[in-house]
């Protein structure tokens, strides 16, 4: 960083330090530093943070070491994920000032990023909203159509079942579903959401699965003659019922298992068999071994969005100082639609 660049304030959430069982508000602080806007001699760029995306996998990030491909946040840091950014001073040939990037950022309101081209991608579609790439146009978009059409490869008519359903993630992939031709049925945590999923987002059903005392009726219910397709988000006690409901030949993408994400024993699944009896395919999902494929990612959704043909909920948290509540929140499932916090507006 030059030493003759403006030096301006810069609030942060910090990680207060390592995390067991649910995280709370009180594992973070806000605080203010301050941070110089220009850089010279390096390939980093400093960023003005627009956007941040509340994501469950930065649970995983909270633990020590425990999860392998997850780097630990470091205690007294900010906290990192992905965000939507503004270039304010750039060392690196492929970033100019003013240009906006998607990617993974610092919880703050400036970061400085020291290898941009490995974390960032550019934005040049301004047409819809910004924050939607940290949605529908980031990673939870490209996890939901790779998990869907890379993993599962659906066809018309099949049965496709989507657990937090109403989610980032989840309700991408009932609509993904919807305009394949398949019947498509999620479930959710509250009437509020099962209502949205039915009524804004073309579900074909939905059920709120803290209103069923046995999840393997509840399946049975939507679906006599079993399931195609199941985008796994939740685990535990869900993914057990599923098995029990799979067809032969179905597919399994395992995107997440929120459940047991605050566990400090995750429970067992005891349907395994079920697998082998049926021939399932069961194939877990990291999204960044489709990063490759976000053009094509981009050319497939972006006109979906444009013609209105899909629909993608937001939740919105105004400020870095409500950051904490938003990321919690997720835990408990108090967000409807992808969490985001809003630091600036362009």
């Amino acid at each position: 960083m030059a030493s003759g660049g403006e030096v301006i304030s810069n609030k942060q959430v910090l990680f207060k330090n390592f995390v067991e069982g649910f995280p709370k508000e009180s594992d973070m602080v806000v605080k203010t530093s301050s941070i110089s806007l220009k850089v010279e001699g390096s390939n980093a760029v400093v960023v003005k943070n627009l956007y941040l995306s509340c994501d469950p996998r930065m649970r995983h990030h909270m633990m020590k070491g425990k999860d392998p491909g997850f780097v630990s946040f470091k205690p007294g840091s900010p906290l990192e994920g992905f965000g939507v950014a503004k270039v304010v001073d750039s060392g690196h040939p492929e970033f100019k000032k003013g240009d906006l990037v998607w990617g993974t950022v610092g919880w703050e309101e400036y970061s400085v990023i020291k290898n941009p081209a490995e974390s960032l991608f550019k934005i040049h579609h301004t047409d819809v909203p910004l924050s939607y790439y940290t949605g529908i146009l980031g990673m939870p978009g490209l996890t939901a159509w790779a998990g869907l059409y890379e993993v599962c490869a659906p066809k018309k008519g099949e049965c496709v079942y989507i657990s937090a359903a109403s989610g980032a993630v989840g309700q991408l992939v009932g609509q993904f579903a919807k305009l394949i031709g398949c019947y498509v049925v999620g479930s959710a945590g509250s009437k509020e959401k099962v209502e949205i999923l039915k009524n804004k987002l073309g579900f074909d059903d939905a059920f709120n699965y803290k209103e069923e005392h046995d999840l393997d009726a509840a399946l049975k219910r939507h679906f006599p003659e079993g399931i195609d397709i199941y985008f796994e988000n939740v685990g535990g006690k869900m993914l057990d019922a599923v098995l029990l409901n799979m067809r032969l030949h179905g597919r399994i993408v395992v995107c997440g298992m929120i459940s047991q994400y605050n566990l400090n024993q995750p429970e067992g699944v005891h349907n395994l068999m079920n697998i082998a009896y049926k021939r399932v395919h069961m194939m877990g999902l990291i999204v960044f071994d489709y990063f490759p494929q976000y053009s094509e990612f981009l050319e497939a959704v972006l006109p979906l969005i444009r013609e209105g043909k899909i629909v993608y909920l937001e939740d919105i948290a105004e400020g870095l100082e409500n950051a904490p509540a938003a990321l919690v929140g997720l835990f408990s499932g108090r967000n409807v639609g992808k969490q985001v916090v809003v630091v600036a507006r362009e």
